[in-house]
């Protein structure tokens, strides 16, 4: 079945926290900056809060800026657009909500729905019933019924109480509210100094507020160990079987100048690579590879040099471009092998610099990327030393399409 189209919600926003640690995960960076699926965990749940087409306000930790500007690189533009400038959240997820909350004083929102970055699998179908369950209720909380039955115990371990689970509901986010109602509860809160609420249900409950429970899903797992990335790549499986390997190939001459671009990097060199753009011969070899295996033109039909708007520009953004392509339809790249062909400059002392720009150019991991070089044994025009000329090869995987 086809997912939903995405819809617009003219008066709802998002709040998106995501300024956590995730210590219990471990690894090197915070959890919601891991990659799962290919793309970072932050990433996909961006994406799915796309659906409504709402303004989404990202807080996220003091240190992560970059973190967050490279998970935006890999989503398309029409997400991109929907992210408002992030905001630096607190010392307790409390603390940030009321940040995101204040940041979004400007917009016209008349609901807000508030939801963890480490939920990345909302359905559409969830965050519908939340929107609608904020406008009916006022304050609305995702939540499962308890299957297992639930003990109270006492601080010796011994069990003081057994609830009632039929009562019991395990919340999740999206928790979906009238914007004025959670932003004046957390306020006051924040005025009084209460900062050990555990989400925004209980802000609102502590305000006075009524709240309900509208059915959660099961789906809807919140990454907190490590081995919820695999749990998650489960549910999230796509059949991405259609794979396909494009070749791209490259040449510039060289012109007067000191230095080339090789792969995002410039490197000094006693001349430079003519060309329309800034003639990097090694990033237009990639991108006409990936726009190969998706059977979609050249990098002349997307970028025309005829065109006066391409004159002298940064080639990163052909290849993100490219890579956008691929992750618009549904698909990631599994892997880029590229192999430059010249005389001089060597290219051995900045083989690494020049993987891991093309790595953060495509966000992906630098084991997907190979860069190679050789000469031509003084053969030809780059024997000559007249010119650069690149090939690239790019095997990406598309979902499967029985027509």
């Amino acid at each position: 079945m086809a997912a939903p189209s995405p819809i617009s919600s003219t008066d709802v926003a998002i709040v998106l926290v995501a300024a956590g640690r995730g210590l219990r995960v471990g690894g090197p960076l915070p959890k919601q900056y891991a990659m799962l699926a290919g793309l970072p965990l932050l990433a996909h749940t961006i994406e799915a809060l796309a659906f409504l087409g709402a303004p989404i306000q990202p807080v996220i930790g003091p240190e992560d800026a970059s973190l967050f500007d490279a998970v935006l690189a890999t989503l398309p533009s029409s997400t991109r657009a929907l992210c408002r400038l992030p905001v630096i959240g607190g010392h307790t997820r409390q603390a940030s909500v009321f940040a995101g909350l204040e940041a979004l004083q400007t917009g016209t929102q008349k609901i807000v729905l508030i939801h963890d970055g480490a939920r990345c699998h909302p359905s559409a179908e969830l965050l519908s019933r939340a929107v609608a369950s904020a406008r009916q209720y006022g304050a609305a909380l995702p939540g499962l019924a308890v299957s297992d039955t639930i003990k109270q115990i006492d601080t010796q371990g011994f069990v003081a109480q057994t609830q009632e689970r039929a009562t019991l509901r395990a919340v999740q986010t999206p928790q979906s509210f009238i914007y004025s109602l959670i932003y004046a509860a957390h306020q006051n809160a924040a005025q009084k100094k209460i900062a050990n609420l555990s989400d925004d249900g209980a802000v609102a409950e502590w305000a006075g507020h009524r709240v309900h429970v509208f059915p959660g899903e099961a789906t809807n797992l919140k990454v907190t160990e490590a081995s919820d990335f695999a749990v998650m790549e489960r549910l999230m499986s796509v059949d991405l079987s259609d794979i396909r390997v494009g070749q791209g190939y490259d040449v510039h001459a060289f012109g007067p100048g000191d230095h080339v671009w090789l792969g995002g990097v410039k490197i000094p060199h006693s001349h430079a690579l003519v060309g329309h753009s800034d003639a990097d011969v090694l990033l237009h070899a990639l991108t006409d590879a990936i726009l190969g295996a998706l059977a979609n033109g050249d990098i002349g039909s997307h970028f025309p040099p005829s065109d006066p708007k391409w004159k002298g520009a940064a080639s990163d953004q052909f290849l993100r471009h490219a890579v956008e392509l691929v992750r618009s339809r549904g698909g990631m790249i599994a892997h880029l092998d590229s192999t430059l062909i010249c005389e001089a400059p060597k290219v051995g002392p900045h083989r690494e610099s020049i993987r891991a720009k093309i790595a953060q150019i495509c966000s992906l991991p630098l084991d997907r990327i190979a860069v190679k070089a050789t000469t031509s044994e003084g053969l030809g025009f780059t024997g000559r030393s007249e010119g650069l000329a690149a090939m690239a090869l790019a095997t990406i995987r598309l979902p499967y399409s029985p027509t």
